[in-house]
């Protein structure tokens, strides 16, 4: 799963990450479920880490039907962190499309301390709290037996 979420209830924030080829389907699957977890509150803000995405596998038709589709408030302050000059532009036509239909929350960033600031945040999260995206934990036994 190339892109996956943690939510800091205290602070009202959810934390996204994405890596690798990601596409529509990984980011209608990831926002189906921040809507189920029970923690996530549509008031909440975001700061969505794009810069480890290798591959936007993204048309424009995707990126219009993604920003029909949003789970959070109108008032949400969003962040993407984006790494590439094709990235920022993906994200800017998302953000343009949702100010057409009235949220004017969302920014995207190329510097991750640029959007901490904006969000008001004193650091990034720690990679640890993205499981989903944690290379898996191999048992140095199971390697020698299967050597």
């Amino acid at each position: 799963m190339p892109a996956d979420f943690f939510i800091d209830s205290v602070r009202g924030i959810v934390f996204s990450k994405a890596i690798g080829t990601c596409s529509r389907t990984d980011i209608l699957g990831h926002m189906d479920r921040l809507r189920g977890h029970p923690d996530f509150r549509p008031e909440m803000d975001q700061l969505f880490d794009f810069r480890q995405v290798t591959n936007a596998a993204f048309s424009d038709e995707d990126v219009r039907m993604l920003a029909t589709r949003n789970i959070f408030r109108g008032n949400s302050k969003r962040a993407l962190v984006v790494s590439s000059d094709e990235h920022f532009g993906l994200g800017r036509m998302f953000e343009t499309y949702r100010e057409l239909e009235g949220e004017h929350g969302i920014t995207i960033f190329r510097e991750m301390d640029d959007a901490l600031a904006w969000l008001s945040l004193s650091a990034e999260p720690d990679t640890k709290l993205f499981i989903k995206l944690a290379p898996p934990i191999v048992d140095a036994q199971s390697c020698d037996a299967a050597l």
